[in-house]
């Protein structure tokens, strides 16, 4: 520790002073309270009467170098209104009081606790994640506090309780050597070893290995964030771990009038290269064990109460006649009150140096029953009004909440009673009552009301506003409604705008055709959305030419062909003088385009490559409205038939024929010439040639439903020799087309089962057990040398028989 100046002495002095005159203002008060030491929870949001140390320590001797700072001197020296200190040799922040909640970046916990319903007030930080990598020297850093313990009864408990929270980087050294955090209480005669616990990550084994199963056991979580600090052979970065706030309680009853330190400090591992930090927070009540939970129990709900823990203590727990123990974790105690009316909940810890009792009073209320709503409605947009009746609940409305989508709920935080009225809404919105009985129970919600919000309703408009039409036009005339809102009642006519007359029967429809319509009329519709009131469209005028509307009939409408063929269109037009093709794709009329006399027919030739619609227009006279139809031509796909790679066979040997077809609906094969085959009629007939024949070229033609067919051809030599594989002794691969590939010859063979090419040093080039394909030469795209090649090669007859031949090959460039 660094040499304390004469002028730190004198301080020193006066500190005793001060400590002995609070102590006698405290023993003349003992006898109405017991207060705790000013400042001893940090509250005047500073270091007051706390004293501090920052420093280093080296791995070798253990020896700790430090600068203390008095509490009875201003900064920099000392602590008074002093709200933080750098760590030693660095401008980070080493010590900080902290009155503002945040969240520990590593373990996500506040940094200002909240334990059971206890809420700390403030706490202060110990350490940082700095470290002095290289240096052999660790960090350390606390604060110290000189109690005056007030004199007294040693059998009435006064206690100091204290909360804590770390976050340490696991080092892999022996457990003592590990980053730690610590608390010391010491007297005149030395350290208390009860109420002294030092806090770090367990190891184990030659390696000195973290021991997980010991640290999860002892509260430690792995953190998901990885250290900012760089280690070298391989270690991972999420070495990081955390611990959240723990209660501890100490009893210094027996040290009454007497003067003890409590220290809080964390320390760097003993190499110095892993950091730690800690949070401590102090309750502001020295009054003995105080078991912390809710003194108003919700009746079968499970209830948690806890007291501070002591080091190494055993604890008692008692609980009310009736109840039920969910958990009882030494310090912590989980229950269910199971009956009315209440109890009292008791602890006692005792350890080495403590023995300590506590109890608390508890009544119990009924569990929280929600209700029920009532008020389901359907309304107009935006003038509305609905109640909602919230009834059959035990406990009070807490608040209102509604949603759009059933999913993002929007708390009403001003209507509290049980009749909600709504009004004006533009939306349709579901509404839930929140309902708790009493703080100790559960908020719960109610069932649902759903108001059904309907759009206004918008007749919207009818196009085209005018129509002109001819005598007697049916076809071709469509009024179309657009822009509306709601359901179609039904559309309407008039002759003078004044009079409208319903359809009927009723046309619910988004359009209109316009049939015989002989004078000039206006059309609108009435539209109607839900309870809203009816809306009617803006009205179109239909007005009549004095020519009668083209007549014609399509024979038939609806043609389909075969790939390849022609389709012959026919139309009978009764009235009209002229027409026009408004399709031409692959179509052909010999006729003039002009009706001479009706009746007349139309006559034209299409021979689409696919489905095509042809359409038809047909005029008459200075009727300006066409007559307007389409003829729809089907193209039955082309049938692709497959005989397979022309082949050769052994005589009198049997050869499998197949024909793949690409349309399913193929009904029925022919193969032709019939010679040698078992049967000409199917798909896959079987050929068995004699040896009077040389070659056979067999035509295969598959017909389906539609009538449409398909061929193919398949040649086949005939061989008087055995079953064999043969393969050229050279091919020339110079891109001229001719001998450009090797590939096996198979005679007689069904199955090809390899064809493979090697080079000299046995590397294979090229392999297939496909008929028909060779190797071009190129191996992964690089020209192979000329030169000499081994092939070989192995197939199974058509009597099952395996053929295997091997051999060389001449590449020549």
């Amino acid at each position: 520790m660094l040499k304390q100046s004469s002028q730190i002495k004198m301080d020193n002095l006066k500190r005793i002073w001060i400590g002995f005159c609070c102590l006698i203002a405290t023993l003349s008060a003992f006898s109405q309270t017991q207060p705790c030491p000013l400042n001893i929870n940090f509250s005047t949001g500073d270091l007051t009467h706390w004293s501090a140390f920052t420093g280093t320590f080296t791995s070798v001797s253990g020896t700790r170098q430090t600068q203390t700072f008095d509490s009875l001197l201003a900064a920099p020296s000392g602590t008074l209104g002093t709200v933080s200190f750098p760590e030693s040799g660095y401008s980070v922040q080493g010590i900080q009081v902290s009155n503002n909640t945040s969240v520990d970046p590593f373990g996500g916990f506040s940094t200002i606790p909240k334990i059971n319903g206890y809420q700390y007030t403030n706490s202060v930080l110990l350490g940082s994640t700095t470290v002095a990598p290289g240096s052999n020297q660790g960090l350390i850093r606390g604060i110290s506090y000189v109690i005056n313990v007030p004199a007294g009864n040693v059998d009435s408990p006064y206690t100091i309780t204290y909360a804590y929270a770390m976050v340490l980087e696991n080092g892999s050294h022996a457990s003592n050597q590990q980053p730690l955090s610590r608390a010391i209480l010491q007297t005149k005669d030395g350290i208390i070893a009860c109420a002294s616990p030092s806090y770090y990550l367990p190891t184990s084994g030659s390696g000195n290995a973290l021991d997980e199963a010991a640290a999860h056991k002892q509260g430690f979580t792995q953190s998901p964030v990885p250290s900012p600090n760089t280690v070298g052979n391989g270690t991972s970065p999420y070495r990081v771990w955390t611990k959240a706030w723990t209660e501890v309680t100490f009893n210094l009853s027996p040290y009454r009038g007497q003067q003890v330190t409590l220290t809080f400090e964390a320390d760097n591992c003993i190499p110095g290269g892993h950091f730690a930090y800690a949070y401590f927070a102090i309750r502001n009540d020295c009054n003995g064990l105080q078991i912390s939970g809710p003194t108003a129990a919700c009746q079968n709900g499970t209830i948690t109460y806890s007291v501070p823990a002591l080091a190494d203590a055993a604890y008692t727990w008692s609980i009310p006649n009736g109840w039920n123990k969910v958990l009882d974790s030494l310090n912590i105690l989980q229950v269910i009150p199971a009956t009315a009316g209440g109890g009292t909940i008791s602890v006692h810890e005792v350890n080495s140096c403590a023995d300590l009792k506590a109890s608390l009073d508890v009544i119990t209320t009924l569990p929280t029953i929600p209700g029920v709503l009532s008020g389901n409605n359907i309304v107009c947009s935006d003038s509305n009004s609905s109640k909602i009746i919230l009834s059959g609940n035990r406990g009070n409305l807490v608040n209102w909440i509604n949603t759009l989508d059933g999913i993002n709920w929007v708390t009403d935080s001003i209507h509290k009673d049980s009749i909600l009225v709504v009004k004006n809404l533009k939306q349709t919105t579901t509404y839930k009552a929140l309902v708790q009985n009493g703080s100790a129970c559960s908020i719960d919600s109610t069932t649902s009301v759903l108001i059904d919000v309907n759009p206004v309703s918008v007749g919207g408009a009818i196009s085209p506003t005018i129509l002109n039409i001819c005598q007697g036009q049916n076809k071709g005339a469509t009024l179309n409604l657009s822009g509306s809102i709601g359901t179609i009642v039904n559309w309407q006519s008039s002759l003078d705008s004044i009079v409208w007359n319903d359809f009927n029967p009723a046309n619910t429809d988004t359009f209109f055709n316009i049939n015989n319509t002989n004078v000039p009329t206006k059309f609108r519709t009435i539209v109607k959305s839900g309870v809203c009131p009816a809306d009617t469209s803006k009205t179109a005028q239909v007005n009549i030419f004095n020519t009668a509307f083209p007549q014609a009939a399509l024979a038939p409408a609806d043609v389909a062909i075969c790939f390849g063929t022609k389709a012959i269109l026919h139309a009978n037009v009764s009235l009209g003088t002229s027409y026009a093709w408004l399709t031409y794709n692959s179509l052909y009329d010999p006729n003039s385009r002009t009706i001479s006399a009706t009746p007349y027919t139309i006559t034209a030739q299409a021979a689409p490559a696919s489905s095509t619609k042809y359409l038809l227009a047909i005029r008459n006279a200075d009727c300006p409205n066409l007559w307007i139809d389409t003829f729809n031509v089907y193209v039955i796909p082309p049938i692709i038939v497959n005989a397979g790679h022309d082949t050769s066979v052994v005589a009198d040997q049997p050869l499998q024929l197949n024909a793949l077809v690409s349309d399913s609906t193929v009904t029925s094969f022919s193969w032709l010439p019939v010679t040698g085959l078992n049967n000409a009629s199917i798909s896959d007939p079987i050929a068995t040639l004699g040896a009077g024949i040389d070659s056979i070229y067999y035509k295969v033609t598959a017909t389906n439903s539609s009538g449409c067919f398909g061929v193919d051809y398949i040649l086949v030599h005939i061989y008087k020799s055995k079953p064999d594989i043969l393969v050229p002794n050279a091919f020339t691969p110079n891109g001229d087309g001719r001998n450009d590939i090797i590939k096996p010859i198979p005679i007689g063979i069904a199955t090809l089962n390899y064809f493979r090419i090697y080079n000299r040093w046995g590397q294979m080039l090229f392999s297939t057990s496909e008929f028909n394909k060779g190797w071009d030469g190129n191996l992964n795209g690089t020209q192979q040398q000329s030169g000499t090649y081994v092939y070989m090669t192995e197939g199974i007859d058509y009597l099952g028989n395996t053929i295997f031949r091997k051999g060389t090959v001449v590449l020549i460039r």
